[in-house]
């Protein structure tokens, strides 16, 4: 059976979104069934407005050619589930915690469980919360039950990126990822695949 990989994110200016669509690319090179979801925005339009690249990449998102909402049967039909997000004060977005919170009726009947997660994220400083950001999404898959995987110094990219904690990028002034960002993200859906395939063949 094909493995399925859902890469879950919330993205303002894009980083996230850039990080998410490699680490997509990466379990499609395995030959997982991928897809590439957002959840919903909740910052009100004033705050929004605020930032061009914000509002930019929003009109994008919600267009016809953007990027579909996740839902909580995306979840549960993958095998493998990136969880993406910004890092506000060390901590995951609202929007991507909202999401979360929703998913204590697949948490109750064990639904989750035995999953792959993996997570990643972006900060404007070097030291905004990285790698506590990433830490903290991935305390809703030990709740979850759900098997953490670690990006771990498990390709020649990370070791120039410098976070096995999780892909991630600090986008100064607003610069997108590089090519070793997008290189350690992809290698992290690459591994995400092979994981969860190997994971949901030892419990079928």
């Amino acid at each position: 059976m094909t493995t399925k990989i859902a890469v879950i994110h919330y993205s303002s200016t894009g980083n996230v979104h850039q990080l998410a669509a490699a680490i997509g690319e990466g379990a499609s090179l395995e030959g997982a069934e991928v897809k590439v979801l957002r959840v919903a925005e909740l910052a009100p339009a004033e705050a929004i407005a605020q930032n061009q690249k914000w509002q930019a990449h929003l009109a994008w998102a919600e267009g016809p050619e953007g990027i579909a909402l996740a839902t909580l049967d995306d979840l549960e039909w993958a095998d493998g589930i990136a969880l993406g997000s910004p890092t506000r004060f060390g901590l995951p977005t609202a929007q991507l915690k909202q999401f979360l919170d929703q998913t204590g009726g697949l948490w109750a009947k064990g639904a989750l469980a035995n999953k792959v997660v993996t997570a990643f994220t972006s900060a404007s400083t070097a030291h905004g919360g990285l790698e506590s950001t990433v830490l903290a999404m991935l305390n809703t898959a030990y709740h979850w039950g759900s098997i953490v995987m670690p990006l771990g110094y498990t390709d020649p990219a990370v070791f120039t990126t410098g976070n096995p904690y999780g892909s991630s990028w600090v986008g100064r002034k607003g610069a997108g990822p590089d090519d070793a960002a997008l290189a350690t993200a992809r290698h992290q859906g690459r591994r995400l695949a092979r994981v969860a395939t190997a994971m949901a063949a030892s419990t079928a």
